[in-house]
């Protein structure tokens, strides 16, 4: 009789324990959404409903409208990982205006597998997120609710096979990337000029984050190949738990023409500060200043080029962990009348934001 209950007291433990070993087991495989609406209002209220041509996200006005609507699948484990997400919304019909009709509703096609048995080195290949600057096409994850000039005139996403290493301190991360181009999924046609990126990460403690991304490229057919040369150096710094900080330098470099040693270039400094009074309550304001006198990424055909300079301030309410209202004022003054205010050009622009958020 006590042999039965011993042997009954084991299998009882035994069982139990493999009850818990089954609930802590991490599921692989998770499904994640994202949905943000906007409302936005530009004072130069522009007939056709398009924002200046400079914005690719948020640039419908007078409309109530889906910036970006997404849902993705993502599996991990320790070796193999990957993404795919489908998405929908005025960010994917500006931002991918030049890609195939099947590959503009893709937000995220991506695969990785883990190369190292001793050091946490991937390779990942597909439609990736990009390795350029510190907001990304997803609001909630952005200190402002409008992206920043630097941001809507440099690549979200990338298309290529990125080789990426991460220390075991885990306080740098280092990458270096072979990419179809300047964020394009498909190539220009008569272009075979092969496209590169590189990013060195470094987060001395968890409240400091200081990034240098590189690109180099050709974004014209192979017959007029123009080299383009682009830095995009920013530092995030966490003072507290209510005030943030983050600022930025951009450079780009293109050649005139081909074969030459003569360069255009364009810059951008942005400073955005965060200040957050309570858990539900999030404040930030943003300067900043674009300057492409010759017109490479923005062309504009007057004298100066784009000379302009961008200040805004908004206000986030979050009533739950998932779900974000906010609201923006901003404000671009411009060296050249490239803007429309009360039925006549001007160098300003005004406008106001509106969005809600909820994640999934």
């Amino acid at each position: 009789m006590k042999t039965k209950l011993v042997l009954i007291a084991f299998i009882i433990s035994t069982c139990h324990l493999n009850a818990q070993d089954t609930l802590t087991v991490k599921n692989p495989l998770t499904v994640s959404g994202y949905l943000e609406a906007y409302y936005c209002y530009d004072l130069g209220q522009p007939v056709n409903h398009e924002r200046p041509s400079f914005f690719y996200s948020y640039n419908r006005h007078n409309e109530v409208n889906l910036n970006l609507g997404y849902l993705k699948a993502n599996y991990s484990n320790e070796k193999v990982r990957g993404n795919l997400a489908l998405m929908a919304g005025t960010y994917a019909q500006y931002n991918l205006a030049a890609e195939q009709a099947l590959l503009k509703h893709v937000y995220e096609a991506n695969a990785g597998v883990k190369i190292s048995n001793k050091h946490n080195l991937w390779i990942d290949a597909g439609v990736m997120p990009s390795h350029i600057g510190f907001e990304s096409a997803v609001g909630k994850d952005c200190w402002n609710l409008t992206r920043s000039m630097v941001a809507d005139n440099s690549p979200y996403y990338e298309a290529g096979v990125k080789l990426g290493y991460t220390t075991k301190s885990e306080k740098w991360y280092v990458a270096a990337m072979y990419l179809n181009g300047w964020q394009r999924i498909q190539r220009i046609p008569g272009n075979q000029t092969p496209a590169f990126g590189t990013q060195l990460t470094f987060k001395p403690k968890s409240d400091v984050t200081l990034n240098w991304s590189t690109f180099a490229g050709n974004e014209q057919p192979d017959s007029l190949r123009a080299w383009r040369y682009y830095n995009n150096i920013y530092g995030q710094f966490q003072l507290n738990e209510k005030f943030g900080i983050t600022a930025g330098f951009d450079i780009g470099f293109q050649q005139m023409k081909k074969d030459t040693s003569a360069y255009n270039n364009w810059y951008t400094p942005v400073v955005i500060l965060q200040y957050k009074p309570t858990s539900k309550i999030r404040l930030a304001g943003r300067f900043e200043y674009y300057v492409d006198e010759k017109g490479v990424i923005i062309a504009t055909g007057t004298k100066n080029g784009f000379q302009t300079m961008g200040y805004s301030i908004n206000f986030d309410y979050l009533p739950a962990d998932n779900v974000m209202f906010r609201i923006e004022g901003r404000a671009l003054n411009s060296k050249d009348q490239i803007f429309t205010l009360d039925n006549a050009a001007s160098n300003m622009n005004y406008f106001l934001t509106s969005s809600i958020a909820i994640s999934f």
